[in-house]
């Protein structure tokens, strides 16, 4: 490690702990005492505000309510921060405009030739979903619905929610309380447990009208949501038998995260067990998908009424058209 990017690195150790010594800066960094202490001094006469103690005990500490110096990057700091910018392009992600902001102030940190080299990188480097004719990092054209943001800023100050979603018919309302709030396939997606059905339920983002904090007299406690999940977690409402050309199907494409169970040495058979949310019409029309996608080659044991239902929908309307 180069003296420069060392001492950074020191800096960072030293301002997260608010006490160190000599010897563990040398064990930390693998340096001698003479180094470590000719490291200390210069971080010193650069303004760290740090204060010796003598004795068998003795080492530093940091003074508090004082001012620190100016983070420093090291070139390779500065491109993974730079390729991080680079990759969340066209993700749709939330606080894009803070992310600019972020990207104009790391460019004005860093040197002129730090700058043709992140150019260079912006010129080669394409990551998915990104326009070749336009990678610029400083554009806004994967503003996702202001929507999203409105709501991480409402589940920062509770977790116990009251959403408005925009189903296929009608504007319907749900209590919640927020389990996690994730991106799958391009979409976001909200995981909540309804508070006055009591079961765990999935929301599209791209459907959500309004979000405000859930304010009820009696309120469940999250140990006890987070128990009646992990309750309902357990109950398996879909059991089906695969044979080998049904298992070669489901290595091609699974949208769910399950494993299969082989029921023999050569993994010619296998039995795959999991649980549906059966109040989420888009998951259904998923494994309805995924089910007649994986063939003929597979016998149902149990099934939910709503996935089982659309799928003699669909081969009902298959048998029609042929």
């Amino acid at each position: 490690m180069k003296k420069v990017e060392r001492i950074n690195v020191i800096m960072r150790y030293i301002n997260n702990r608010a006490h160190f010594t000599i010897s563990e800066i040398m064990q930390e960094f693998n340096i001698s005492r003479s180094t470590a202490i000719r490291d200390i001094k210069e971080i010193e006469a650069m303004g760290m505000p740090l204060v010796s103690e003598v004795g068998r005990d003795g080492g530093y500490f940091v003074m508090t309510n004082s001012v620190l110096p100016e983070v420093r990057f090291t070139d390779n700091e500065v491109k993974a921060l730079f390729i991080a910018f680079m990759a969340t392009r066209n993700q749709q992600l939330p606080y894009l405009k803070s992310r600019q902001s972020l990207a104009e102030k790391l460019l004005s940190l860093i040197s002129e030739n730090q700058q043709e080299n992140l150019v260079l990188l912006n010129q080669i480097l394409l990551f998915e979903g990104t326009n070749p004719h336009n990678p610029d990092i400083l554009d806004l054209s994967d503003t996702p619905h202001p929507i999203l943001e409105k709501f991480i800023q409402t589940l920062l100050l509770d977790r116990y929610l009251w959403i408005t979603i925009d189903e296929e018919k009608a504007i319907k309302s749900y209590p919640i309380y927020l389990l996690h709030l994730y991106r799958e396939k391009s979409h976001w997606l909200i995981e909540g447990y309804d508070l006055k059905e009591e079961k765990k339920k999935i929301f599209s983002v791209n459907q959500l009208q309004d979000v405000t904090p859930y304010s009820s007299k009696k309120r469940v406690t999250e140990q006890e949501i987070l128990e009646k999940v992990r309750k309902q977690e357990k109950v398996i409402n879909l059991v089906i038998e695969l044979g080998p050309k049904a298992i070669a199907q489901f290595k091609k494409y699974h949208p769910i995260k399950v494993t299969l169970s082989y029921t023999n040495p050569y993994h010619s058979t296998a039995v795959l067990k999991t649980f549906i949310h059966v109040n989420n019409s888009e998951e259904i029309t998923e494994i309805v998908n995924w089910l007649l996608f994986l063939g003929e080659d597979m016998k149902v044991r149990e099934m939910p009424e709503k996935v089982l239902a659309g799928l003699q929908e669909r081969l009902h309307l298959y048998r029609g058209n042929c």
